[in-house]
């Protein structure tokens, strides 16, 4: 549009002038050297607007071929540049493909056309990895690391350190991992990837204090929702608390699960804890205060157990009659509540009040259909009445009857006896539900574990090689990877020129 307005614009000139001239006829006489030449004014001007014609055509011609080499130049690169970049689209796609063969392919073409080192190399480095020859990708990485700190391109050493991090940890190398990890951070400090697998690998490997450090950072950076990290917080300080307890350091121990109370005030595992060590030290009301508080947030049976016991001094025998009466406060808080009523029929039986037992059990039927109320309805038959039909019809009931609930796994799907950090199967982080296995629904107790040891278990066992063996394939299988699900893609999208990879990875 410009530069048609600007053409009309030059011919109004053109032609107001041809006007402005035939208004004004005229003879021109020049007398040179013996030589008279008279002609028209009109003459003149098409004799000079031809000449200026021609003047231009003349220099145009000029810098045509004064500038074709270069344009000659520039449009090689440009195509080059362009099957380049056609090439790596189409590596790209090969890896995502999963074809190895195309991708070597593709990544050596792009990296013959292309001067971008950061996109050929990571391209060559997952080609690599789908063709198995880990050292060779490992090769790619570590060029990446090292150009990409020579040329001053930070985000092209990220890349290369997380590479390698990856495969460090599938070859469960985590101290070369967290190294590398830590590494990546300092390229980054605001990135996420590096922090969350920095948190990942010290929970891992029972650093808490570390761990604990770690979340300050990712709390500052806000790499993660404020609920999620509020609840990691919790799950490390409870930790840190088992921990100083099994250290003797128990005014510690009870400080840092006030502290995972204080923060999250509905955690089962921490209001469990902080209630144990205050009735250990004889504050049997403010171990009762902070069991009531979790109790109105997330009625628990492992909260109903640590009610029946707050009142409990360590080393004298255990009084059934009393838990009942502590239990039937409980109850009294919200009757349509069955984890309580399972609690008191569990002291009633202990106490052998049958009949309170029955009652309480069919309470807790009648609100939710439990196949652990069944079986303990039968445990109450066969003390009273020894085997019998009773027995049996509750044992079937409890065959048909709706899972329990238990700890499970977010991540693996595991089912852990008790509340751990770490689950007890794949080692991850804070990744305990409490729900039915392969289902949703809360509430009810915990399938394979006894209400009345659920909560006081020791800490459960970390997994094999305690953090630094073949588990850590697991991990590495939990975080991002680069081939698939638009992380690669992301990931060359910051590095194309012109633009950078954003600052949470």
């Amino acid at each position: 549009m410009r530069r048609t307005l600007w053409f009309l614009l030059r011919l109004g000139l053109v032609i107001a002038l041809a006007v402005w001239v035939a208004q004004r006829p005229g003879t021109i006489r020049l007398d040179w050297q013996g030589y008279i030449i008279q002609t028209e004014v009109g003459v003149v001007a098409l004799a000079l607007l031809a000449l200026g014609v021609v003047a231009y055509a003349l220099v145009r011609l000029v810098l045509l071929v004064w500038r074709s080499p270069r344009r000659l130049g520039a449009g090689r690169r440009t195509s080059r540049r362009t099957r380049g970049y056609q090439a790596l689209s189409q590596g790209l796609l090969a890896v995502a493909a999963g074809d190895g063969p195309a991708a070597t392919r593709l990544a050596t073409k792009a990296e013959g056309l292309l001067n971008e080192p950061a996109l050929t190399l990571l391209l060559s480095a997952q080609a690599a990895q789908l063709a198995g020859d880990e050292a060779l990708a490992a090769t790619h990485f570590t060029a990446m690391r090292e150009r990409g700190a020579m040329l001053k391109r930070p985000d092209m050493a990220f890349v290369g350190l997380r590479g390698l991090a990856l495969q460090a940890l599938a070859a469960g190398d985590t101290q070369g991992a967290l190294a590398l990890v830590r590494e990546a951070g300092a390229l980054r400090p605001k990135a996420r990837w590096p922090l969350v697998t920095q948190l990942d690998l010290q929970a891992r490997a029972g650093d808490w204090t570390a761990a604990s450090a770690t979340l300050d950072a990712l709390t500052s950076v806000k790499a993660l929702p404020a609920d999620t990290l509020r609840r990691h917080r919790a799950a490390v300080l409870v930790e840190r608390s088992r921990a100083a307890e099994a250290g003797g350091a128990l005014d510690q121990a009870l400080s840092l699960a006030r502290k995972a109370h204080d923060l999250e005030p509905g955690s089962v595992p921490a209001a469990v804890q902080a209630a144990r060590l205050l009735a250990g030290t004889g504050s049997a009301r403010a171990a009762t205060r902070a069991l009531e508080q979790a109790w109105r947030l997330t009625p628990h049976p492992t909260l109903a157990v640590a009610w029946g016991r707050a009142g409990e001094k360590a080393g004298d025998a255990a009084d059934p009659l009393a838990r009942v009466k502590r239990l039937e406060a409980l109850v009294a808080l919200d009757p349509s509540v069955p984890e309580a009523h399972v609690a008191l029929a569990n002291a009633a039986t202990e106490a052998r009040l049958w009949g309170l037992a029955r009652g309480h059990l069919t309470r807790a039927l009648t609100a939710r259909p439990s196949a652990r109320v069944y079986r303990l309805l039968a445990a109450v038959a066969l003390a009273e009445h020894g085997p019998g039909a009773e027995e049996r019809g509750h044992l079937a009931s409890a065959a048909k009857a709706p899972p329990d609930p238990a700890w499970v796994c977010g991540t693996c799907g595991g089912v852990n006896a008790a509340w751990g950090a770490l689950c007890s199967h794949c080692g991850g982080f804070d990744t305990l539900v409490w729900r039915v296995p392969g289902g949703t629904a809360p509430g009810g107790t915990a399938k394979g574990a006894d209400a009345e040891t659920m909560g006081f278990l020791p800490p459960p066992e970390p997994p094999a090689g305690d953090g630094t063996g073949g588990g850590l394939a697991r991990l590495s299988a939990r975080l991002p990877s680069f081939p698939l699900g638009g992380t690669l893609g992301g990931t060359l999208g910051g590095l194309l020129p012109g633009k950078r990879s954003p600052g949470a990875s």
